[in-house]
C-alpha cells in the first residue's frame, strides 16, 4: 500500500502559489498502479481518495500509521466505484461482484476487505473514497440502474450531462460520504457550469474516459480569485470547501465526484454565476 498525506490550506495562501505548488498540493497524479493500493489522505475532513488495481493476487485493505486504528474501517466508511474490468470485493466474508460503473458502500467496522480482478488480463480499476464515520451502516452494492439519475444542462451551453447519484442518502444510508458518476454528452465539455461552492462540504474529483491526447482543465480557488490545474486521464483533484467546483475538457469525458462534510443535502451549494467569476 502506498499512502501520501496532504494538508489543508487557507484560501489567501494559494494566491502566491505557482503552477508547481498548486499541482503538488491539490492534484493526485497517480491513482492506479498494477497490483497496488494507492491512497492520498487529505486533512480536508480527513478524506481519503485512491485507486486499487488488483492483478494476479488479491489486495487487502489494511490500516496505516496516520489512522491510528487496528483496522482501516474501524472509524471510517468506504465508497468504491469500478472503472475497469470486473472486480470481486470480499468484505465480512461476503463477495460482491462489481462490473464497470457499479458501486459498493462499506460501513464502519467492516473487516476482512480484499479486492480481486475476475480476469487479470482486464484488471479492475477501483476508485475509492473514504471518510470518518460515527455509525455503522450495512454494506450495499448499487448499479447504474439503481442510482438516482438526472440529466442537466444543454448542448447550447456545452454542459449537457447525466449525473448518476450512486452512493447518496436517497439510495444508501451513509454517515457523510457521498459519491456519484457524471457522464458528459458528446459535444459538451463543462462538468459543472455554473460552478458552485459549498462551505459545509469538501469534494474530490476523479476524471476518466478522457480520450488519448485530450486533457481536463480543472478550475479551483475562490470565485473572485480562481486558479486552474491541467489534468490527464485517471487523475484526481482535491477541492476545498471554499473553492469553486468546475472543469472543462478538450473532449467529452466522465468523472466521479465524492464528498463529505456537515450534511447529506446534495443540493446544499452556493451557485456562482459565470459572469461574476474572476
Amino acid at each position: 500500500m502506498k499512502v501520501e498525506i496532504r494538508y489543508a490550506h487557507h484560501p489567501d495562501d494559494i494566491k502566491s502559489y505557482n503552477t508547481t505548488r498548486i499541482r503538488k498540493e491539490f492534484l493526485v497524479e497517480r491513482i492506479f498502479e498494477p497490483g497496488e493500493i494507492c491512497l492520498t489522505y487529505s486533512m480536508y475532513d480527513r478524506y481519503i481518495v485512491g485507486g486499487i488495481m488488483p492483478t494476479s493476487i488479491p489486495l487487502k485493505l489494511e490500516t496505516f500509521d496516520a489512522l491510528k486504528t487496528s483496522g482501516f474501517l474501524d472509524r471510517r466508511e468506504l465508497g468504491i466505484i469500478n472503472t475497469g474490468g470486473q472486480a470481486i470485493v470480499e468484505a465480512d466474508g461476503i463477495q460482491y461482484v462489481l462490473n464497470v460503473k457499479e458501486a459498493l458502500y462499506l460501513g464502519k467496522g467492516t473487516q476482512g476487505v480484499t479486492f480481486s480482478s475476475a480476469d487479470q488480463r482486464k484488471p479492475a480499476r477501483l476508485y475509492v473514497n473514504s471518510a470518518p464515520a460515527h455509525h455503522a451502516y450495512p454494506a450495499k452494492k448499487v448499479t447504474i440502474k439503481e442510482a438516482e439519475v438526472v440529466t442537466l444542462g444543454n448542448p447550447e451551453s456545452s454542459n449537457h450531462r447525466t449525473i448518476n447519484k450512486l452512493l447518496i442518502n436517497s439510495v444508501v444510508e451513509t454517515c457523510g460520504l457521498q459519491m456519484g458518476l457524471t457522464e458528459l454528452h458528446t459535444g459538451s465539455v463543462w462538468n459543472t457550469m455554473p460552478p458552485h461552492t459549498h462551505s459545509r462540504r469538501m469534494e474530490a474529483y476523479f476524471y476518466f474516459e478522457v480520450p488519448v491526447g485530450q486533457a481536463i482543465c480543472h478550475f479551483m480557488g475562490e470565485p473572485f480569485e480562481t486558479r486552474h490545474i491541467w489534468m490527464k486521464n485517471e487523475q484526481a483533484v482535491i477541492s476545498p470547501p471554499w473553492s469553486i467546483h468546475s472543469a472543462a475538457g478538450t473532449a467529452n469525458y466522465s468523472f466521479i465526484w465524492g464528498m463529505t462534510g456537515e450534511n447529506l443535502d446534495y443540493a446544499d451549494m452556493d451557485i456562482r454565476r459565470p459572469d461574476e467569476l474572476k
